[in-house]
């Protein structure tokens, strides 16, 4: 099962979402999302855990507990939209910082 952890500190590393989810099961992957310009934490991972009940008492236990100042936001991910634009190779919009492509 993927779960969604949001409201992270920028500062927290895989070890340390490890470290959170370890104590209710095993987790098999943990995925900090980083801004692709900065490389620094977009404040959201991913945790994947193969045991769904664990999956579900992980989230139960870990939802709102508050971890540097931040109180978490812990549910099952929701599958990836696919909004139709194939493979985002061409996009009308895509020019620097927002600008429009010319035509």
């Amino acid at each position: 099962m993927k779960i969604f952890v949001g409201n992270l500190s920028f500062g927290a590393t895989e070890d340390t979402v490890r470290s959170l989810f370890d104590t209710h099961g095993t987790v098999d992957r943990v995925s900090i999302i980083t801004d692709r310009d900065t490389g620094r934490s977009r404040g959201f991972a991913f945790v994947e855990m193969n045991n769904g009940s664990e999956a579900q008492n992980a989230i139960a236990a870990l939802n709102g507990r508050e971890i540097g100042g931040r109180p978490l936001t812990i549910n099952e991910a929701r599958p990836k939209v696919d909004h139709g634009f194939g493979d985002g190779a061409f996009r009308a919009n895509s020019g620097p910082r927002g600008t429009q492509a010319r035509w």
